[in-house]
């Protein structure tokens, strides 16, 4: 079947989706979302819930890691980047320092060991204890290859395996737009050993490497490649194993995938305020595919998708909701009948009450 007719395939039947849920209660849900303002800070990019089930903590524009500790006290430091660093880093919103400050982006606790495990985007994959302070750098590189823009990651909660991905072997963070605009496929799905310390590289050549997510039974990882717009599936046990395939072709860019309680996908969809979806839809013209406008309109108005562990759809969030707009959204984290959603370019998170 012809890459055209694929996508005019997928269009009629998640146009069909829409039509469904379009009126529904969970398509509208974010009318009356709470905001958390952060202080001196923008960006939080993705969540995570430490062993007590405490937070959120989230990663912010000038290298923190701020912890949630309620609507009375707020975000509080929990961890840094980078050692001495305040007089030149606090409250930075400034691109052309993230390589000295640090851009945490993914985040995930080790249920076991309450150790926080952090992908930023300049030092790589990092750690930092239960107690917070100056995270501790595990490792740069793979392969003999530098990471160049490390993204996000999940970890096996059975053996402490951590899989992320380098979204480029060429591109840094401050020059995503280039890596979307030269059709860069360089990107890695990887995985860390904290037995061995070793890092090995699962997938080369992933269009825009982004969001990492397990399957409930450790069967499989799912990754975001984000400018072909679609979720790719890498295989880690049954007869499949070491071997990848496409799990889902989606309407707009996925940026982080979030797994609840129950074994479904939150995927975030971002289109950069715009910049991310014009280059995309650009490339894939290049590429011979052909987008409905119908398609092309749901860009603007999806902020996330929730799937089930075939690839189905279950829900969707418009980015749009009552007047209220959510802008740039990085990840959907469901959490104890909380939704939360972050934003690489917010000054706040969102919360809402399931």
């Amino acid at each position: 079947m012809s890459s055209i007719m694929k996508l005019s395939l997928f269009s009629i039947l998640f146009l069909s989706f829409i039509s469904l849920s379009y009126h529904s209660e969970a398509y509208d849900r974010l009318r009356n979302y709470q905001r958390l303002q952060l202080t001196n800070a923008v960006g939080p990019e993705s969540f995570a819930f430490d062993c007590n089930g405490e937070g959120p903590y989230t990663g912010v524009s000038d290298g923190r890691i701020l912890k949630w500790d309620g609507a009375n006290r707020g975000w509080k430091v929990f961890a840094v980047t980078l050692q001495h660093r305040r007089e030149v880093c606090d409250g930075s919103n400034d691109p052309s320092k993230e390589h000295i400050c640090g851009r945490p982006l993914g985040l995930k606790f080790n249920k076991k060991t309450c150790d926080l495990y952090i992908a930023d985007a300049y030092f790589g994959l990092l750690v930092v204890g239960r107690n917070g302070g100056v995270a501790n750098q595990l490792a740069t590189s793979a392969g003999g290859v530098p990471f160049r823009f490390t993204n996000a990651l999940d970890i096996d909660e059975k053996t402490g395996v951590v899989y992320f991905t380098d979204s480029s072997i060429w591109y840094q963070r401050w020059e995503f737009l280039m890596a979307i605009i030269t059709g860069d496929k360089t990107g890695r799905l990887m995985k860390y050993d904290p037995c061995s310390k070793e890092v090995t590289v699962l997938q080369n050549g992933i269009a825009f490497a982004n969001g990492v997510a397990l399957s409930k039974d450790n069967s499989f990882v799912l990754v975001a490649e984000t400018t072909t717009l679609r979720i790719l599936r890498f295989w880690l046990q049954g007869p499949k194993a070491q071997t990848s395939e496409v799990f889902a072709q989606l309407p707009g860019n996925p940026d982080n995938i979030k797994r609840n309680a129950n074994g479904e996908f939150w995927v975030a969809l971002n289109s950069g305020g715009g910049k991310l979806q014009n280059s995309t839809l650009s490339n894939l013209k290049a590429e011979g595919t052909i987008w409905t406008l119908e398609s092309q309109s749901l860009l603007d108005d999806v902020a996330a998708l929730k799937l089930d562990e075939n690839g189905k759809f279950l829900e969707v969030l418009k980015s749009n909701n009552g007047g209220r707009t959510l802008e740039s959204i990085s990840e959907v984290e469901e959490n104890d009948g909380i939704l939360w959603i972050g934003s690489v370019v917010m000054p706040y998170a969102v919360a809402y009450k399931v």
